[in-house]
């Protein structure tokens, strides 16, 4: 019977362990030197067209995480396509194209849709002028019907309230080179899916997918029974990451100026909300913060942080101050 190592030997194993760092930390001005004369392609306009309602971008945000991004993902792109030919010498049969898919995950008011068409405007004007498709996990969400039906409106977002099967299925269409691939459409002004409505992704070379669950490796079946999940079918993940406290500022500013705007509509899923109080308004906002979107982001999201390839973190400017590079 083997001896148990000495406790002593024990208690340094584990220090060791813990002391890896899986990766590599920059702050913005070490990571903007890695641009390397990679040319901007994109004006202030567009950054103002790009950006969510109360997310703040900069021309200089941009040139100096952005640019460094996509140079890396070009290398990336590179490395994939090489492989995906060596597999294709070695099985003697051709293969078609496959698709890159770019994984964007992190908490709700941090910034996911905005650095998503960033990145997209930016990957498609490479001098190479590849075709970048973005879709979100948003269109995957199950019906406020079925949410009612199974208890779950007031878990929206979270991992069990999407039709994963349905995603998976997506992911594999996308990445086996299958045209016109189907993606179903969320509406945020009706805070529903929209019936019939969906988006076609027709073999894009890049392919960049925002959500928030999209990190999670799910449970394992015991049998030891094949099985996917979303994150199989990712090349490359970033996770935006921040403070809770910041992230429940940011989300109370995006309340506030939706109340003032998308709200007003009559035809918003959120209208009542417009006529309230401000003491309401925030009530209100902050208990959804409090019961839903922190307890997913503690419980489901905060945690697939670590599976990310890249992590971006944000200051309380909203703006990025340390990128973590995932060691090779």
């Amino acid at each position: 019977m083997p001896k148990k190592p000495p406790a002593s030997r024990s208690r340094h194993l584990n220090k060791r362990v813990q002391g890896l760092n899986p990766y590599h930390h920059f702050t913005k001005a070490e990571w903007s030197k890695l641009r390397d004369g990679e040319l901007m392609t994109l004006s202030a306009e567009d950054l103002e067209r790009l950006r969510s309602l109360s997310d703040p971008i900069s021309l200089e945000e941009a040139e100096e995480v952005y640019l460094p991004l996509t140079r890396l993902l070009s290398f990336y792109v590179e490395a994939i396509q090489g492989l995906h030919s060596v597999s294709t010498r070695f099985l003697g049969r051709p293969v078609g194209k496959v698709p890159f898919v770019i994984g964007v995950a992190g908490s709700v008011a941090v910034g996911k849709s905005t650095t998503a068409r960033i990145l997209q405007a930016l990957l498609a004007r490479w001098p190479s002028s590849p075709k970048v498709d973005l879709v979100t996990t948003d269109g995957f969400l199950y019906p406020n019907a079925v949410l009612e039906e199974r208890g779950l409106m007031q878990r929206k977002g979270f991992p069990e309230s999407y039709d994963r099967a349905r995603f998976v299925s997506f992911l594999a269409d996308i990445k086996s080179g299958k045209p016109n691939v189907a993606s179903p459409v969320y509406s945020h002004l009706v805070y529903d899916v929209v019936p019939g409505a969906e988006i076609v992704v027709d073999r894009p070379d890049i392919l960049i997918v925002e959500g928030l669950n999209i990190l999670q490796p799910g449970e394992l079946p015991r049998t030891g029974k094949p099985i996917l999940f979303a994150s199989d079918f990712l090349d490359f993940s970033i996770f935006i990451d921040a403070d809770e406290d910041d992230l429940f500022d940011w989300f109370m500013v995006r309340f506030f100026r939706l109340r003032e705007t998308a709200f007003r509509d009559p035809t918003s899923f959120f209208h009542r909300f417009s006529q309230l109080s401000e003491e309401e308004a925030r009530a209100y906002g902050r208990r959804v913060w409090e019961t839903i979107n922190l307890k997913n982001l503690k419980d489901n999201v905060l945690p697939t942080r670590s599976r990310a390839d890249l992590i971006l973190k944000k200051g309380k400017s909203h703006f990025i101050e340390e990128v973590l590079l995932r060691r090779v």
